[in-house]
């Protein structure tokens, strides 16, 4: 996810490293490096030459603080890259938002939407995602309108998808009208006392006169307090037109973006609030129906940057995680009293964040090894767990090679796995033990069970998913301690050999 927007901006960041002012050469240079990435993500060429107008002219003309404290109250110097990348993060905030995530509600107090856009979008998903993001998180009755009746099985689908929300869908007679159903269904919505409803309208392969003309009879028929487009992020450039040829017929309230999870480019992001003004309201994530996030201009921006987005993922924990629990779990793993039964639970929560890639996208310093996390390593370590015996996953230190064999037959995996899993289980569990005095803060500390972890120096994925320290050249923590302590005897050797030397 948006990997083109994010290789320029590093590329820009690392051209300004051990550069002792921005001068007019260096800043030209850096956004060399933006302009391309932004062009190949699809963002359109007027909307690029502003950004990089206002960030040259805020990067040179502004005075800018080269001192800074943090929460601690130490001072830090700020490097000219360190100036260039605010700027860039103000701009790209700028660029997307402000934005306002709220839905009207009408004279009656319903909130009442109505989704338009071409066919293929995931406007039917959408619908059945903002059902349930109005009942879980708003406590509203939601009623969902099946209004399409252009597309085969359209009405299907929404039932089946209210179904599985528990949300009612209402369906036409055959031969009923599009405004006809939905004027019917306000109406339901009325007599039964529910205070939302959902229209899933049709959508066309382009847009016509036709549907429009059906989009103004439906409009007309239930007043609707926000018309929300939904954009696929995979149509880049093409999205943002879309989104300007029914800003320009329509009165549209906001975007809902879908398929950004998909897209490398993100270039929808970027553009379809400065070249239509309609504001992007929710990201349509993977096909998870709990996956709907309100759009958080900060977050992807700082995202686009490398710099992850921790408030994006303290709102993830806190929607899956008892917190209560979680703070339990975390004393007991900070004592060194905790086994693989913990960690397996720990794994599960993980995995109801969603997509390993999107965990670690939001991970600062983390997000550039978001493309080689491994869905699979966590099936692998949850099999491995399964095929222990309960005394085995609470004491691992029994697992011998016998053991070990009999856990890799009945996991499908080789024995040189489950000893891995078993020696890096022990070395995470050895070091939470010896960081458990350590107290936590900041942003981190508000997320359930991470208070203490976090000033603790934190809980190193790469213990357990097999993945690669941040700027390690590919090699796990393991091969680099074990480089590091080689390195130590060699050097120890050689001063030996050095004393003899003089000796003789």
């Amino acid at each position: 996810m948006l990997e083109t927007l994010s290789r320029g901006f590093e590329s820009a960041r690392d051209r300004l490293q051990g550069v002792q002012k921005l001068s007019e050469e260096s800043v030209e240079a850096a956004l060399r490096d933006v302009r391309m990435s932004l062009l190949e993500a699809d963002v359109d060429l007027s909307v690029v030459k502003d950004f990089l107008a206002r960030v040259k002219q805020k990067s040179l003309g502004g005075k800018v603080a080269t001192r800074a404290k943090d929460a601690q109250g130490r001072t830090h110097r700020i490097t000219p890259g360190q100036q260039f990348v605010k700027v860039c993060q103000e701009e790209l905030e700028a660029l997307m938002g402000p934005v306002d995530t709220s839905l009207s509600r009408g004279k009656s107090g319903v909130v009442s939407v109505m989704l338009v856009g071409l066919q293929g979008v995931g406007k039917t998903t959408v619908a059945a995602k903002l059902a349930n993001h109005l009942k879980t998180k708003q406590q509203r009755r939601p009623l969902l309108v099946a209004a399409d009746v252009q597309r085969p099985a359209a009405v299907l689908q929404l039932q089946r998808l209210g179904e599985r929300i528990g949300v009612p869908v209402h369906a036409g007679a055959p031969g009923a009208t599009p405004a006809g159903i939905c004027r019917a269904a306000a109406q339901r919505a009325r007599s039964e006392g529910r205070d939302a409803i959902v229209y899933d309208t049709a959508g066309r392969l382009a847009i016509d006169d036709a549907l429009m003309a059906e989009l103004d009879e439906i409009e007309a028929a239930t007043q609707p307090a926000n018309r929300i487009l939904v954009c696929d992020a995979l149509m880049g450039r093409d999205a943002v037109n879309v989104a300007k040829a029914f800003s320009e017929r329509l009165e549209l309230d906001g975007v809902i973006l879908t398929k950004l999870d998909g897209d490398a480019r993100g270039g929808a992001a970027l553009a379809v609030k400065a070249v239509t003004g309609v504001p992007i309201k929710f990201l349509g994530i993977g096909e998870d129906l709990e996956r709907l996030e309100a759009f958080r201009p900060e977050g992807l921006a700082s995202r686009i940057l490398g710099m992850g987005d921790i408030v994006g993922l303290v709102e993830d924990f806190e929607a899956v995680v008892d917190e209560q629990k979680a703070e339990e779990d975390a004393e007991r793993l900070l004592a060194g009293r905790f086994g693989m039964d913990d960690l397996l639970e720990q794994l599960r929560t993980i995995q109801k964040l969603g997509p390993l890639k999107e965990v670690f996208a939001k991970l600062p310093m983390f997000g550039g090894m978001a493309e080689q996390a491994d869905e699979r390593e966590l099936v692998r370590v949850e099999a491995m767990i399964q095929s222990m015996t309960k005394q085995e996953r609470k004491q691992p230190d029994l697992i011998d090679k016998s053991r070990a064999s009999r856990i890799a037959r009945g996991s499908g995996l080789q024995q040189s796995q489950v000893r891995d899993l078993v020696k890096r289980f022990g070395q995470m569990r050895e070091m939470m033990a010896s960081l458990g005095g350590a107290g936590g803060g900041g942003l981190m500390g508000r997320i359930p069970g991470m208070g203490r972890l976090a000033g603790a120096g934190g809980l190193d994925p790469a213990m357990l998913g097999g993945l690669p320290e941040a700027g390690s050249g590919g090699r796990s923590k393991a091969q680099i301690a074990k480089a590091r302590t080689k390195g130590k005897k060699k050097r120890k050797q050689a001063r030996k050999d050095r004393k003899k030397g003089r000796r003789k």
